[in-house]
């Protein structure tokens, strides 16, 4: 068995080819597919975020409306870039949307990824300390977000508060518990990943990790999920961690589908630089059902992760993203075990 989910970024654009081109279209329909997933016996819904773009972006109002009018569904993100993000308030929006859902919350959180803006997170207020990188900061605002998710008291009260307090130092309100257990650390490279192991948070690996041995992207991704279990073990947490990979699967059972997604499969990973630093992108996949099975069968980190998110491409709309995730459901979770 395998927890299956679907990951949005969420684009919209103005062009009439699309079927989202306001953000009410994508916010909207991302949650009408959250709704529709979840019929559809899907685990997850996931969200990306990305800033000063036409995608998705705050993520707190469309997971709270998502944990509303769903009930069964997890929800989350991958990833949340912490450069931007004030642990504290985080705390807040997180515990409400997690209360909102009933417990479902599932919060990926990063360093980020290559922006649309330069050191776009000055804009929101953010700088790296004395000797710190943004990668740095990014690590410490997680820290911070995770103790505070704790639920210690850390703030003296006022002696002449407006309303009557508990006793003691006070914590930030609403919490929520068991949170803490369901944050995950979207990882690039074997380093990230056994950070985050050490952390006590689950893992996210994204279809992009640093290029580390020169080996076929998936088989780096298992070894870097392999790394992060032995991290998790020396570290010696109590409870058992959970893994994500991400994945563009496009089963292949209509004419429609064909001629929409019939060429968005490619037979190799593709190898290049970003932010100065040799990457390495995964392969989609695309096919009938049986070659699909047999190609799925081949990719070692899927087979490594409890956790499958399958990219959707959102601006095709409810009904056409719906379709591709029933037919991954219907004709081929269950030729490879995953139901």
């Amino acid at each position: 068995m395998k927890n299956i989910g679907f990951l949005s970024f969420g684009h919209w654009t103005p062009s009439p080819h699309s079927q989202t081109r306001s953000a009410a279209d994508v916010l909207l329909q991302s949650i009408e597919l959250a709704e529709r997933a979840e019929e559809l016996g899907v685990d997850g819904a996931y969200y990306r975020v990305h800033h000063y773009a036409r995608q998705l972006a705050s993520p707190f109002p469309l997971l709270a409306a998502v944990g509303a009018k769903t009930s069964k569904i997890e929800i989350g993100t991958g990833v949340i870039d912490m450069r931007y993000e004030n642990p504290l308030y985080m705390v807040e929006d997180a515990g409400s949307a997690d209360l909102i859902s009933g417990g479902r919350l599932q919060l990926g959180l990063s360093r980020g990824s290559p922006e649309q803006v330069i050191d776009g997170w000055r804009h929101f207020g953010y700088q790296p300390g004395e000797g710190e990188t943004p990668a740095d900061m990014a690590r410490r605002h997680a820290g911070v977000f995770l103790k505070m998710l704790e639920g210690e008291g850390f703030a003296q009260p006022n002696p002449r508060p407006m309303f009557p307090n508990p006793p003691g130092l006070l914590r930030l309100e609403p919490q929520s518990e068991g949170l803490r257990d369901r944050i995950w650390w979207g990882a690039g490279s074997d380093a990230t990943a056994r950070w985050a192991a050490q952390m006590g948070m689950n893992l996210q690996s994204s279809t992009l990790k640093d290029d580390e041995t020169g080996e076929p992207f998936h088989i780096q991704q298992a070894k870097q999920i392999r790394a992060y279990r032995e991290a998790w073990a020396e570290a010696g947490h109590a409870r058992n961690p959970r893994v994500s990979v991400s994945r563009s699967i496009f089963p292949l059972v209509t004419d429609q589908d064909r001629s929409i997604v019939g060429r968005a499969g490619s037979d190799s990973d593709q190898f290049g630089w970003i932010d100065e630093t040799r990457s390495v992108f995964g392969r989609g996949y695309a096919g009938e059902p049986d070659a699909l099975i047999e190609q799925l069968k081949g990719d070692e980190a899927i087979a490594e992760a409890d956790t499958l998110l399958v990219t959707v491409p959102n601006q095709l709309g409810v009904d056409y993203n719906a379709h591709l995730l029933e037919s991954l459901m219907r004709h081929v979770a269950p030729g490879l075990g995953w139901r």
